[in-house]
């Protein structure tokens, strides 16, 4: 591994079918240890409930309001500076209860690819 500085640019945000947006922060093979990302909700929206496969994701709340749903816990009511730490397989969802985008990192280890990515039906 190298020391550099990755450059966000907010044109490489994509929809992920999860029902969210994504920016790739870092995620690349050369580190895979870790990897970050933006996501943003929009207001109203409930993201697919997914598990991970072999990955802790940990969510780190930036802005706006949120409920997330993590294994057999109660929905809990999330904002900014929260973090959710969501073990591997544990089955979880958000949803934007505010009225502008909820905005927060997700971090991975080891690093997010699709191939970890479950999606479940609703309950």
């Amino acid at each position: 591994m190298q020391a550099q500085i990755l450059k966000a640019n907010p044109a490489d945000e994509y929809y992920f079918d999860e029902g969210c947006f994504i920016l790739e922060l870092s995620n690349t093979p050369t580190d895979p240890e870790v990897s970050i990302a933006r996501a943003r909700v929009q207001p109203g929206v409930t993201t697919q409930l997914h598990r991970l496969s072999g990955v802790v994701e940990r969510y780190v709340m930036l802005a706006g309001s949120g409920v997330v749903e993590i294994g057999g816990l109660p929905p809990q009511t999330v904002s900014e500076g929260d973090v959710v730490i969501i073990p591997p397989q544990c089955p979880q969802r958000i949803t934007n209860s505010g009225s502008d985008d909820l905005i927060f990192l997700a971090i991975c280890t080891p690093r997010f690819t699709h191939g970890v990515y479950e999606a479940m039906a609703s309950t």
